[in-house]
C-alpha cells in the first residue's frame, strides 16, 4: 500500500512540473499547485484521499477496434449486379469498394486491397458467391456465405485487360473479353484460365483489315449453350460455335456497339449504338438487321433520314408471356436538348415512357421472375444506379411508380458538415422522433414490397437505442435511429425556415459572410433528456429549438449579439461615455468616409455595422409538431467587419442558458427570459488572472482590473483604451501579402468544399478573416499603430487560420497542420486573438476551497486557459421568469496545453456527474395546469445516489495532453501528454460497462483511450489515417464502445472500440447467403426440344477442361489464393491480438500441411508394404521352378 501512495505522489509531482510557469498569477489555476498532493495537511491531504478510493475498473482488455457497418449510398459507384434467386444486390464502386445489399438490416461492406476500380460483377446465381473484375485486370472471386465476404481466389491478368465478362446460368466457367479483342475462359472453381482461347484474328473475317476492337458484349444463346455471341466495340458481332471452334456467322454495323440483349428464344437480339439507334437482328438474314430505330430522333425534313441521338449506353429486351416485350434502355436522347437531364426510356409495345433521373445514370438492370435466359423473362422491376443514389422501378404498373427505398442511401441529400453520436440514449425518444417524423412522408410510392428481400438479419444481443444527428449544408438535420448497427432516419428539421429566403440579384449587396451554403450547420448541442436542440450555422448564428408535439402558429424570437473585440454595453444600447478612439465607436457617422469599403461583400460606400448575415422571418410561422425555433441569436457585423464562425455551443435546459464563443469572445444568453447576459472578448474574461503579460501594441497604458471589479455591463467604460488595442490586433491578422492566393486563403470558405483547406475542422481552425482587401484608410491605421509593432505577415493565429493536411515529413508537420490547427504555437500573436473553443454548465466548485457545488460555465480557450464563470440563478423557480440571471467570472485559471477540447465531471467515486437539466414537457400542451407548468429539474446524475461528497474531479483534455484536477482545491491529481508531434482532433469522455473513461481521435491516425480520473493509457492504435479533412470534421465517439466518421461525402463508416462488441459483431451483422432452392426450369415440351434447339448437350467440362484444351500460357494470367482463411485479422491489424491471429492462422496452417505430409508418408509406407509383401509372394511362388517352367 505505501507502495502504492508512494507512486501517486511521484505522479502528483511529476504532474506540477509541466505547467509551473502557468500559474504565475496566483489565481489558484494552472498544474502549480499540483505540488500540493505531495504534503499532507490543508486540501492537498483532501486532495489525496480520492486518489485511493476511486477504483477503476477498465483495463486494455475491455479495448479492440473494429469497423462495424457502412452506411449510406456507395461514393462513385461502377458496376452493378443481382442475384434473381437470392435477392441480393451488390455495387462495386470507384474506389475498389463492394456494396452487398440485402433486406433492410442486411448491407455489408468489402474492399479490394489494391483499391482499383470495380469494373463488373458477376453473381454465381445461388450459390453465394461473386466474381468481380477490376481496373487493375484482376479477376476476385467472393465467398458470400460468411457474414463477411472475403477473397477465395485472384487471377491477374498480365499482359491483356479486361473488358468484359459473362458467366451463364449455372455454368462454372467465365467468358473473359480483353481488350486486344480475344476472349479468354476462366474456370470458376478453381481460378485456372483454360488453354480454349477465341483469338480476335480467328473470330473476323480473313479479308478484314481492321481491328474490330475491345470485345464488349459477350453471351451464350439462349438457345444453345454451345453458341457464344461475341460484341466488338467498332460494331461487328460474331457468333462462335464453341464446338467446331469457328464463327458460324458475322455481322456488322456502321456505328458502334454499346450493348447486346437476346431475345429469350434465342433467334433475335438487340444492339444499342452510339448514334442512339436500336437494331434487331435475326439469326437466319445476319447481312442486315431487320429493324433500326432511333427512339428518340426525329425524322429530318427531306422526310428520309432520322437525326442521329446521344449514345445509347445500354439497352434490356425482355419478353412477357400475356403482353408485348418491354425494350428499356439507357441515353438516347436527342442532342438539341441538352439541358435534358439525364433519363431511362422503357418501350412496351406501342408506348414509350421516359422517367428522368436526378443523376446521371451508372448502370441499371432488369428484374425478372426467372434465372433461365430461355423462358419467357417476366420482368417486374428496374433497378437504376445513379451517380449519387438507387432506384426500383415497378414495372408492373402502367404509370411506373418507383418503390420506397428502405435503405439509408439519402445521407448526402445535402453534405455532411457535421455529426453527433448518442448511445444509450432515452428510449422513449426514437418513437417520438418517428411518430412526428412519419408525417412527411411522401406519397406516390409503388404499393408492393421492397423487391431486394434477400439475406437474414436479426437484432442480436445489443438492445440499447442509439441515435446519429447529421447537419447538413443546406441548413437541414437529420435524426436517424441507429440501434442494432441499422440506421432509419427518424426526423428531419430545417433550420433555414426561420430566415427569409434572400431574393436574386441580392448576392452582393446582402450581409452574407459565406457566399455558398448560408445555412449550412456547423455545430449541434442535444440535451436528450430535456429534448432542447440547438444549432450554430456558418453565418454566425445560433438556433435554441424545443420538442412539442403540437404544431403552433408563432413569430419567432430573435436576438442580436456584438461580438467584437470592441466592448460594448450590451444590455443599455446607447454607451455612457463615447470611447476617445473615433475609430473604434461604430456610432460616429464620420467613420463612413474613414473606413470606405473593407470587405469584398460590402457595397460601395457603406458600412455595415449592428446588421446580422440573415434576417430573420418577422411575420407568425406555422411550425408543425417536432422541433420549432425558440430563439434566435445572431451575431452582428461591426464598424464592417462581419461576425466570426462559432467554434464553441453549449446549451442547458436546467439553467435556461445558451453559451456560444468565437476566436473574438464569449457570449450567454438566457433564453427563457430572452436576454443577453454576457458578451465580452476573450481578454476580458480573465480580469487580472490573465497568465500572459500582454503588452498593448499602441503606445499606450493598459489598464487592469482585479476579477472582483470585473462588471459585465458598460465595460466600455472601464476600458476605453481597450477597443482600440484589439482594432489593431484584428487588422495585424489581415494584413497578409495582397496576393490573391493569401487572399483566398483567408476568405470564410463554405463548409461544404473538398478543397483541402476549405474545411474548418474544429473550433480553432475557423477563418477569422474576412478577405478584405487593405483601403487607404486600413493603411493609414495601420501607420499610427506604433513604432513596436512586429511583423505580422506570418503571425496569423492559428485560432483563425485554416486547416491543412498532415505532411509526412517530421519538419513540416509542425508547420502545416498542428501550426495551423493550435493556438499555444502561435505565441507571436498570443495578444490578439484567442478562439473559445470548448464550454461545459456544470454544478462545479467555481473557486478554491468552496464548500459547496453552484452552477458554473467552464470555458477553455485556445490558448489551453481554462476559466470558470460562476451562475447566480433565482432561488426559486418562480423568479427564474422575472429575476435576471447574474454572470460572473470566479477568477480561477486553470492551464493545458494546446487548444482545449473538452471537460467532464466525476464524483468522488469517480462516476460520472451528468450536467443537470430539465425534464421535457411539451410548452404547448393543451393541459395548462399548474402541474404542467412548473418545471422538473434533475440537478444530479441518476446514476449515482448518494451525495455528490466534499469534492469533485474535473477532467479536461486539451489538443496535447488531459489533465485531471481535484475541486475544490483545484489541486492537478494527474497530467498525461497525449501527444507531442500532433494533436487530437475530437476527445470525448463516455461511459463503457458501467465505467468511465477519456477517448480520443489523434490527427496522426491513432485513437486512444485513457481510463479516468489516472489518466492510464488503455489503446492506442494507429487505426485510421486522416486522409481527408471529411474524416476530421465528423469523427466523433460514443458511450458503449461506439464512434463514427464519414468515411467518402455519401457514406458514414460506424466502428466500436470496445472488445465485448467486437466478439459479438459476428452474430449481430446479417446473412448474406440463406439456403433457397433454385426454381425449377420450366417443361418446353417435346416438339420444342426437338425442334427448338440443340439436340445434343453441351459439356463444357470436356470442351474446356486441360486434358482437351490444354494449359493457357503462364505469362498470361497469375493465380493469387485469397486471404478467406484470415478474415477479420486486418481489422486487428497491429494490435497483439491481430499478432496473435495470424500466428494461429499460421500454426494451423503449419499443422494442417503437416497433416497432409503424415497422410502422405502412411499412404507411401502403406504402398511400399503392399509392394514388398506382393513381390515376396511372387519370389515364393516361383522359387523352386526351374527356367523352362515360366
Amino acid at each position: 500500500m505505501k507502495k502504492f501512495n508512494f507512486r501517486k505522489v511521484l505522479d502528483g509531482l511529476t504532474a506540477s512540473s509541466p505547467g509551473g510557469s502557468s500559474s504565475s498569477s496566483g489565481s489558484g489555476g494552472g498544474s502549480g499547485a499540483g505540488g500540493g498532493s505531495a504534503h499532507p495537511g490543508g486540501t492537498a491531504g483532501a486532495a489525496g484521499t480520492p486518489r485511493e478510493e476511486v477504483q477503476e475498473t477498465l483495463t486494455s482488455e475491455y479495448f479492440q477496434i473494429c469497423k462495424t457497418v457502412r452506411h449510406g449510398f456507395p461514393y462513385l459507384p461502377t458496376a452493378l449486379a443481382f442475384d434473381p434467386v437470392q435477392k441480393i444486390l451488390a455495387i462495386g464502386t470507384r474506389t475498389g469498394a463492394i456494396r452487398i445489399l440485402g433486406r433492410p438490416g442486411v448491407d455489408c461492406y468489402c474492399q479490394h486491397e489494391s483499391g482499383a476500380a470495380v469494373l463488373q460483377l458477376q453473381f454465381l446465381i445461388n450459390e453465394g458467391a461473386l466474381v468481380s473484375a477490376s481496373a487493375d485486370d484482376a479477376l476476385h472471386l467472393w465467398n458470400l456465405r460468411q457474414k463477411r465476404p472475403a477473397i477465395l481466389h485472384s487471377l491477374k491478368f498480365n499482359r491483356e485487360r479486361i473488358t468484359y465478362c459473362h458467366l451463364p446460368f449455372q455454368s462454372k466457367w467465365l467468358y473473359v473479353g480483353t481488350e486486344r479483342g480475344n476472349t479468354h475462359i476462366v474456370n470458376i472453381e478453381s481460378f485456372i484460365l483454360s488453354g480454349y482461347v477465341i483469338m480476335w484474328n480467328k473470330a473476323i473475317e480473313l479479308s478484314t483489315k481492321t481491328h474490330p476492337g475491345p470485345v464488349v458484349h459477350l453471351s451464350d444463346s439462349p438457345r444453345d449453350e454451345g453458341k457464344l455471341l461475341i460484341g466488338y466495340e467498332n460494331g461487328t458481332i460474331v457468333f462462335w460455335d464453341l464446338r467446331s471452334k469457328r464463327a458460324d456467322l458475322r455481322a456488322y454495323y456502321d456505328e458502334a456497339i454499346h450493348s447486346v440483349a437476346w431475345h429469350h428464344e434465342g433467334k433475335q437480339f438487340m444492339c444499342s449504338h452510339s448514334d442512339g439507334s436500336l437494331t434487331l437482328w435475326n439469326l437466319k438474314s445476319p447481312n442486315r438487321p431487320f429493324q433500326t430505330t432511333i427512339p428518340h430522333g426525329k425524322i429530318q425534313r427531306d422526310g428520309k433520314k432520322t437525326e442521329s441521338c446521344k449514345p445509347i449506353l445500354k439497352v434490356e429486351y425482355k419478353t412477357c408471356k400475356n403482353s408485348e416485350p418491354f425494350v428499356i434502355f439507357s441515353g438516347g436522347l436527342s442532342y438539341d436538348k441538352a439541358c435534358r437531364r439525364p433519363s431511362l426510356t422503357i418501350m412496351h409495345g406501342k408506348a414509350i415512357t421516359v422517367l428522368e433521373m436526378d443523376h446521371p445514370i451508372v448502370d441499371f438492370l432488369t428484374l425478372c421472375e426467372t434465372p433461365y435466359p430461355n423462358e419467357f423473362q417476366e420482368p417486374y422491376a428496374v433497378v437504376v444506379l445513379l451517380e449519387k443514389d438507387l432506384i426500383v422501378v415497378d414495372l408492373t404498373q402502367s404509370n411506373f411508380p418507383i418503390f420506397e427505398n428502405p435503405y439509408p442511401i439519402d445521407i448526402h441529400e445535402s453534405p455532411v458538415t457535421c455529426t453527433e453520436y448518442f448511445a444509450d440514449c432515452p428510449p422513449d425518444l426514437i418513437p417520438v422522433l418517428y411518430s412526428v417524423g412519419a408525417k412527411h412522408k411522401k406519397q406516390g410510392y409503388s404499393n408492393k414490397e421492397w423487391p431486394i428481400s434477400g439475406g437474414a438479419w436479426n437484432l442480436g444481443a445489443q438492445t440499447y437505442p442509439e441515435i446519429i444527428i447529421t447537419g447538413h449544408a443546406d441548413g437541414s438535420v437529420k435524426f436517424w435511429d441507429a440501434s442494432a448497427i441499422t440506421l432509419q432516419m427518424l426526423y428531419k428539421l430545417k433550420t433555414s425556415k426561420v430566415f427569409e429566403k434572400q431574393k436574386p440579384g441580392e448576392g452582393k449587396a446582402t450581409a452574407e459572410i459565406v457566399e455558398e451554403d448560408p445555412f449550412a450547420v456547423q455545430m449541434m448541442h442535444w440535451c436528450p433528456e430535456s429534448r432542447i436542440f440547438c444549432v450554430a450555422g456558418v453565418s454566425a448564428y445560433v438556433i435554441v429549438y424545443r420538442f412539442s408535439k403540437h404544431e403552433v402558429n408563432t413569430e419567432i424570437a430573435s436576438l442580436e449579439v456584438r461580438l467584437q473585440y470592441e466592448v460594448e454595453d450590451i444590455i443599455t444600447p446607447e454607451p455612457e461615455i463615447i470611447p476617445p478612439f473615433p475609430d473604434a465607436s461604430s456610432q460616429l457617422p464620420s467613420l463612413k468616409s474613414l473606413s470606405g469599403s473593407t470587405n469584398t461583400v460590402a457595397c460601395e460606400g457603406t458600412m455595415k455595422d449592428s446588421i446580422p448575415c440573415l434576417s430573420v422571418k418577422t411575420r407568425p410561422v406555422r411550425m408543425p409538431p417536432g422541433y420549432q425555433a425558440d430563439l434566435v441569436i445572431q451575431l452582428v457585423w461591426v464598424d464592417g467587419e462581419p461576425p466570426q464562425q462559432i467554434t464553441s455551443l453549449a446549451v442547458n435546459s436546467a439553467y435556461g442558458l445558451v453559451a456560444f464563443g468565437n476566436c473574438n469572445g464569449l457570449a450567454v444568453v438566457d433564453f427563457m427570459q430572452k436576454t443577453v447576459l454576457l458578451s465580452m472578448g476573450t481578454l476580458d474574461l480573465y480580469g487580472s488572472s490573465d497568465p500572459y503579460q500582454r503588452q498593448p501594441r499602441s503606445p499606450r497604458k493598459s489598464k487592469q482590473f482585479a476579477a472582483d471589479n470585473f462588471c459585465m455591463r458598460g465595460l466600455s467604460n472601464f476600458y476605453p483604451d481597450l477597443t482600440k488595442r484589439i482594432r489593431t490586433s484584428y487588422q495585424s491578422l489581415t494584413e497578409l501579402s495582397d496576393s490573391p492566393v493569401s487572399l483566398e486563403l483567408e476568405r470564410c470558405k463554405s463548409p461544404t468544399s473538398d478543397h483541402v483547406n476549405g474545411h474548418c475542422t474544429s473550433p480553432t481552425s475557423q477563418s477569422c478573416s474576412s478577405g478584405k482587401r487593405l483601403s487607404s484608410a486600413d493603411v493609414s491605421k495601420a501607420n499610427r499603430r506604433g513604432p513596436g509593432r512586429p511583423p505580422f505577415r506570418k503571425a496569423q493565429s492559428a485560432a483563425c487560420m485554416e486547416i491543412s493536411l498532415p505532411v509526412t515529413t517530421e519538419e513540416n508537420r509542425e508547420n502545416s497542420f498542428s501550426r495551423s490547427r493550435s493556438s499555444s504555437v502561435s505565441s507571436i500573436d498570443r495578444d490578439s486573438k484567442e478562439a473559445i473553443t470548448a464550454l461545459y454548465f456544470m454544478e462545479s466548485f467555481a473557486r478554491k476551497n468552496d464548500s459547496a457545488v453552484s452552477p458554473c460555465l467552464w470555458v477553455g480557450t485556445g490558448l489551453g486557459m481554462v476559466l470558470i464563470l460562476s451562475l447566480n440563478l433565482p432561488a426559486s423557480d418562480d423568479l427564474r421568469q422575472s429575476e435576471p440571471v447574474m454572470v460572473s467570472p470566479s477568477g480561477t485559471v486553470l492551464t493545458l496545453k494546446g487548444a482545449v477540447l473538452t471537460f467532464a465531471c466525476l464524483d468522488c467515486m469517480g462516476t460520472l456527474t451528468h450536467p443537470p437539466y430539465e425534464v421535457w414537457r411539451d410548452p404547448h400542451s393543451a393541459d395548462d395546469g399548474e402541474k404542467t407548468r412548473k418545471r422538473k429539474l434533475v440537478m444530479h446524475s441518476p446514476s449515482s445516489s448518494q451525495d455528490m461528497g466534499d469534492h469533485q474531479f474535473a477532467v479536461i483534455c486539451s489538443e496535447k495532453q488531459a489533465k485531471v484536477f481535484s475541486l475544490p482545491s483545484q489541486t492537478c491529481l494527474y497530467v498525461h501528454n497525449i501527444t507531442e508531434t500532433s494533436f487530437l482532433l475530437r476527445a470525448d469522455v463516455v461511459t463503457l460497462c458501467n465505467s468511465v473513461c477519456l477517448a480520443c481521435f489523434c490527427a496522426n491516425g491513432h485513437i486512444m483511450t485513457l481510463s479516468l480520473p489516472s489518466l492510464r493509457p488503455l489503446l492506442d492504435m494507429n487505426y485510421l489515417p486522416v486522409t481527408d479533412m471529411r474524416i476530421a470534421r465528423t469523427f466523433c465517439f460514443s458511450n458503449e464502445g461506439q464512434a463514427l466518421y464519414l468515411s467518402s461525402p455519401t457514406e458514414i463508416q460506424r466502428l466500436t472500440y470496445s472488445q465485448e462488441m467486437c466478439d459479438n459483431l459476428q452474430d449481430m451483422l446479417g446473412d448474406l447467403f440463406t439456403p433457397v432452392e433454385t426454381p425449377e426450369a420450366q417443361n418446353r415440351g417435346f416438339l420444342k426440344g426437338l425442334f427448338g434447339g440443340s439436340g445434343q448437350a453441351f459439356d463444357r467440362e470436356e470442351l474446356f477442361g486441360e486434358a482437351t484444351a490444354g494449359k493457357a500460357s503462364r505469362s498470361l494470367a497469375q493465380h493469387i489464393p485469397g486471404s478467406g482463411g484470415i478474415e477479420g485479422v486486418r481489422g486487428a491489424a497491429g494490435g497483439v491480438i491481430g499478432d496473435l491471429t495470424r500466428a494461429r492462422i499460421a500454426l494451423d496452417e503449419r499443422g494442417q500441411k503437416l497433416g497432409e505430409l503424415d497422410e502422405k508418408t502412411a499412404s507411401m509406407m502403406a504402398s511400399a508394404e503392399a509392394f514388398s509383401k506382393h513381390a515376396h509372394e511372387v519370389m515364393l511362388k516361383y522359387k523352386d521352378k526351374k527356367w523352362y517352367q515360366f
